[in-house]
Order: C-alpha cells, then structure tokens, then sequence
C-alpha cells in the first residue's frame, strides 16, 4: 500500500503590519502620557518648593532691605551677609539651642513613642483601638490649635495647670507666669512638640513590630530571654529600617519647628526659646534685613543637611559591618 504524502506548501514569510501615520501617533503619545500625568505635580513642586529656595539663595547674596522689596534694585555684596550672621555671638548662641532643643525633643519622642507601640502590641483588640483612635485624634489636631490649648492650659491667671496645683496645696503657683520665665517656657515647648509628635512615631513603629513573626519571640522565651533581650535582639533589628527612618524625620522636623514657638512666645522670654527658624525670621522682619535672614535659613539647612549626611553615613557603616 502506497502512501502519499500531501506536498508542502512553502508560505511566504509573514510581514511586520505596516504602522499608518495614526498608529505611530497614538504610539508616541501614548510614550509621553504618564509624563503629562506627572507634569502638574513637578511643576506645582518647582514652585512651591525649589522657587522659594532657590530665591532665598539668591537674597543671601545681595544687600535687600525694604527699599531693595519695594523697588526691585538690590545688587550682590558676596559673603557679607554671611560674615555679619556668623559674627553675631547671638547666632552662635541661638544654634546651640537649636540643637539642644533636637536633641532633647527627639530623644523623648523616640523613647515614648517606642513604649507606647510596644504597649499597643500588647493590649487588646478593644483596648488597641481606642489607643490608636486617640493617637489618631492627637496627630489630625491642627498645629495652632494644638499651641493654642497649651496657652491656656498654662495661663497664669486661668490656666487649668495652676488652678490644680493651687488646689493641691502648692499656693506657690497661684498666677505663675510660666510663659515668662525661659527654662518653664522651653520644658512647656518640649512638651508641646513631643506631644504632637508621639502620635504618628507611634503608630509607624507599632505598623513595624506587627511584621515581626511571632515564632521568633517563642524561640527566644524558650531560651530564657528577658524582655529587654527579646527586644534588643530579636525586634530592634527587624524594625530597625523602620526606627531609623521615623528618627531621620523627628530630627528634621524639630530641628525646623517654628510655628509652635512663634504663637506661644515668639521665641522669648529674652531668647530662651528662639531657635534657627524663629531667629531668620525676627532677623528678617526686626530691621527688614531680609538677606540676613535669609543666610540665616540658609545656614539652618546646611546645618541639618550636614546632621543628615553625618547620621547617614554612620548608619551605613552600621550596615556594613552587620
């Protein structure tokens, strides 16, 4: 029996479809589509962000006062802004504070904020709810609304501070003026700012330790660990990443706070509460010497840009090692 076989049919090589000029249009736009998207929100942040600085920058370099804001003739005078502010014992003095008043600041939140997640892992589904509602409730509070309570809270003549400790029998506090004399007035600050900024630490490291597997916590109990070594060995270093970031951003923002100082004491009594922010702008607005005060801010952002860098930098010479 003969078997025959059907021929093969040699087809032609399939062709690529041709492209018509609407096809490469739509190809092209459909390229620069999620650059459109993006395109407002660059722009807005160019404006809003990179503008200010950049002028800034350029009002350090150049004699501007009243006269130079209202006319638009100010010329460049080099380093002289930055001579007469970093010859100024006051500027000296004031930076010290401002570091003083970071350190202290986020060494509490750190410290608190990290009891406070560690407590919320351990409470109740009820009891954990109504701890993170009302760190919630704290956080969403506006900033000025925040320092206004504080100023009435310790008002000499009606803060509620003074009525319970004249009430507990300390009649020495009967129309204290905390807000005039400058250690009270910097503790009633570092309160303030601590206060505001617990909540969102908190709830971040507390997001953070949920991803620790719990198996590891059994294997340590079961080795005999104490909680403190359960925490430093098995915790810290999972959450670490977590820890660090939420300490790079308490550093930054309490190294340039400003609007609580400013509507509760406008950095005095004296200067016991200015620090870098608040002393750019009494520079400024004093004697309109708005380019002093603008190497002023200047120099509070090299100065926290260098904080930065020396913080960086020592946290991944951490992870080297490790």
């Amino acid at each position: 029996m003969t078997i025959v076989r059907d021929p093969v049919v040699s087809r032609p090589p399939s062709r690529p479809p041709r492209r018509t000029r609407g096809t490469t249009r739509r190809s092209t736009l459909s390229g620069f589509w999620p650059y459109l998207l993006v395109a407002p929100a660059v722009l807005g942040m160019l404006y809003l962000l990179v503008y200010p600085l950049a002028r800034a920058v350029l009002i350090s370099f150049q004699d501007f006062g009243l006269r130079q804001l209202i006319l638009g003739d100010a010329h460049f005078t080099g380093l002289d802004n930055y001579t007469t502010l970093l010859s100024d014992p006051r500027f000296r003095a004031v930076t010290r504070r401002t570091f003083v008043f970071m350190a202290i600041n986020v060494v509490l939140i750190m410290g608190l904020s990290t009891l406070v997640a560690l407590m919320a892992e351990r409470l109740g589904r009820v009891w954990r709810t109504v701890l993170l509602s009302a760190l919630v409730l704290t956080w969403a509070m506006p900033v000025v609304a925040a320092t206004t309570v504080f100023q009435w809270l310790f008002h000499s003549r009606f803060g509620i501070v003074n009525h319970t400790l004249t009430g507990l029998g300390l009649s020495s506090f009967e129309g204290y003026p905390w807000l005039a004399h400058g250690p009270a007035a910097f503790a009633i600050l570092v309160t303030l700012v601590v206060w505001q900024s617990v909540p969102f630490a908190a709830i971040t490291l507390y997001s953070a330790l949920t991803t620790v597997p719990a198996e590891l916590y059994e294997a340590a109990r079961l080795d005999g660990a104490s909680a403190f070594r359960v925490f430093r060995s098995v915790t810290l270093p999972i959450v670490r990443p977590v820890f660090m970031l939420v300490l790079s951003l308490e550093m930054i923002w309490t190294f340039k706070a400003f609007v609580q100082i400013w509507v509760m004491t406008r950095g005095g009594p004296g200067d016991a509460t200015t620090i870098l922010p608040v002393y750019a702008v009494q520079t400024a607005l004093s004697g309109q010497h708005y380019d002093v005060g603008a190497a002023a801010s200047m120099v509070t952002v090299l100065l926290m840009s260098g904080v930065l860098l020396a913080y960086f930098r020592q946290l991944l010479r951490q992870e080297n090692e490790l």
